[in-house]
């Protein structure tokens, strides 16, 4: 009779979803689950943090477009990864987070970290759950990535118990599931789609804005169809960044709301009306507009913003339908225009690009860092964990293809820089990861460039060092005044000596003309490197570049 434990059938079953690598910090709670990972051949990551490990796994996800596994220890373990649940919730990412916890025979007995852990997840996750007995560990991992998979995808919390982990099963006995879920995509409505593509028709100015769901869904191509047949400016943000190419002729960066305002019809696809499109209200939008909302969640469409075609679809089925029925326009004038007004806001920014002032402007770095990460053959991707420093670096960075921007997602959650670059360069080890670090996201899960070394995974982490909370001083002062902004300084810290003290390589830019560089020397050192950079507080409001959202 051939027995097996719990936790090598959690392992069994990561190993059948092609799970290749699961984030930890080390707890004696999940020890059986470490040990079926080492005989399924599961890389384990450990790292400094449970909020890091879950942040990995989440990265993992959204690089994989799978899910993404993060094992905890109980108690601690589990509220230290909760932030990263949260954050993988709010992005649509399927994270499954698998908690230990005391044993059955001792709970409610005050065991060591024991305490309610399943209720923790109950609203920022979609399903989070307890193992109840060994033998239904495969059942509960197989609904686990289901759920996560499935429609809108998002994590998944599965508490599993000592004795649940320990106790053996009879393997002949056991029920493992196959063919648990389907990878079926869903179609739009025909009707809805003529809706839609009449309202197209009759447009002279239609706009689109294309979000995270066109790279989830895998629908550059579709896309691409879509906007070159119909002649639509399209704008990209969260996931969707660099689903377009950036000499595209239909991509367009600068303008959005011009664009907006402007428009007789927008398509939205695959994005909320949130805070990040001004929940769809003016002046981001005229109200005149006509709206096609796309989205795989019912429940999105038409929040926030009356829509007058609401297309329930994966992203790619419903652009491919586009694309398919559109009929062929030609907006010369109207491109034109808006090409002219894009030129004339880049050229503004130029202006700061090429700027030698000291301390060094946030747009001069942004592309010294473009242009170095894309030479030649580079394949860069850009982790994005900051304020100021990453909202400048976006308007500036090039995008060679969909996937090459990581950032964390409508939670605005800091420290995920470290833990991001992990998961990406253990997926591709080929491309150059660097992350766009703010000084202040730096001390949340900075410590975890020493796992990149210890781990032997090269990347290049560029702080814009500006020695404050930039985003939240400068928006505090003005409202508040100098006198009423407490906790917005931080000290001009050397992050490139904390990360030499880790292993790896760092250097301080205090110059424009330092800065290239630099940049090629922390590429050429062949480990994790800190490029350290003191920029000018105050760059982002005299270039007009300044924001905040509440």
């Amino acid at each position: 009779m051939a027995m097996v434990t719990g936790g090598q059938l959690v392992a069994r079953m990561l190993k059948e979803e092609r799970v290749r690598h699961v984030f930890t910090l080390s707890g004696l709670h999940v020890a059986p689950i470490y040990a079926g990972l080492v005989e399924e051949g599961i890389g384990v990551v450990d790292t400094r943090h449970e909020q890091a490990a879950a942040h990995a796994a989440d990265a993992y996800a959204r690089i994989t477009r799978g899910v993404g596994v993060a094992v905890v220890t109980a108690g601690p373990g589990v509220t230290d990864a909760l932030t990263g649940v949260a954050n993988a919730n709010a992005a649509n990412s399927p994270l499954i987070l698998l908690g230990g916890a005391a044993p059955l025979f001792n709970q409610s007995r005050g065991s060591l970290q024991e305490m309610e852990q399943v209720d923790l997840f109950h609203r920022i996750s979609k399903w989070s759950d307890r193992v109840p007995s060994p033998d239904l560990v495969p059942l509960y991992m197989a609904k686990a990535f289901r759920v996560a998979l499935s429609g809108r995808p998002g994590p998944v919390f599965l508490e599993l118990a000592w004795d649940v982990l320990c106790n053996g099963v009879d393997e002949s006995t056991l029920q493992i599931p196959r063919l648990y879920r389907t990878r079926a995509r869903m179609a739009p409505d025909p009707g809805s789609v003529d809706d839609a593509l009449a309202l197209l028709a009759a447009a002279e100015r239609p706009a689109m804005i294309a979000g995270s769901s066109v790279y989830w869904d895998d629908a550059p191509d579709a896309l691409r169809a879509f906007v070159e047949r119909a002649q639509i400016p399209t704008y990209l943000n969260g996931a969707g960044r660099g689903c377009l190419p950036p000499d595209h002729p239909m991509f367009f960066q600068h303008t959005r709301k011009e664009a907006l305002t402007g428009a007789d019809v927008v398509f939205v696809i695959g994005t909320p009306f949130d805070f990040r499109l001004n929940y769809g209200a003016e002046p981001t939008f005229s109200a005149a507009s006509k709206i096609v909302q796309v989205d795989i969640d019912p429940t999105e469409v038409g929040r926030n913003r009356p829509v007058d075609v609401g297309i329930v679809a994966d992203s790619r089925s419903a652009l491919a339908a586009f694309a398919d029925g559109a009929k062929k326009a030609t907006r010369t004038a109207y491109i034109r225009e808006l090409r002219a007004s894009e030129e004339k806001k880049l050229a503004a920014m130029q202006e700061w690009m090429r700027s030698d002032a000291v301390p060094i402007h946030h747009y001069r770095l942004a592309k010294e860092l473009s242009d170095v990460a894309n030479a030649g053959d580079r394949d860069p991707m850009f982790i994005a964990d900051g304020g100021n420093w990453v909202a400048l670096a976006a308007k500036v960075l090039s995008l060679k293809a969909p996937g090459r921007w990581l950032d964390p997602g409508p939670l605005g959650c800091l420290g995920v820089g470290a833990p991001f670059a992990l998961a990406a360069k253990l997926l591709h080890p080929e491309r150059q990861v660097w992350v766009v670090q703010g000084d202040g996201s730096f001390g949340l899960n900075g410590f975890d460039f020493e796992t990149a070394v210890r781990f032997k995974l090269p990347m290049i982490c560029v702080v814009g060092n500006d020695a404050a909370w930039g985003q939240i001083r400068l928006p505090q002062v003005g409202m508040f005044g100098e006198e009423k902004s407490p906790a917005t300084l931080l000290a001009p810290t050397r992050y490139d000596e904390v990360v030499k003290a880790f292993g790896g390589w760092g250097e301080l830019v205090t110059q424009p003309a330092q800065i290239r560089p630099a940049l090629e020397r922390a590429l050429a050192s062949g480990t994790v490197a800190c490029v350290n950079v003191m920029l000018d507080p105050q760059a982002p409001a005299t270039s007009g570049a300044m924001g905040y959202a509440v």
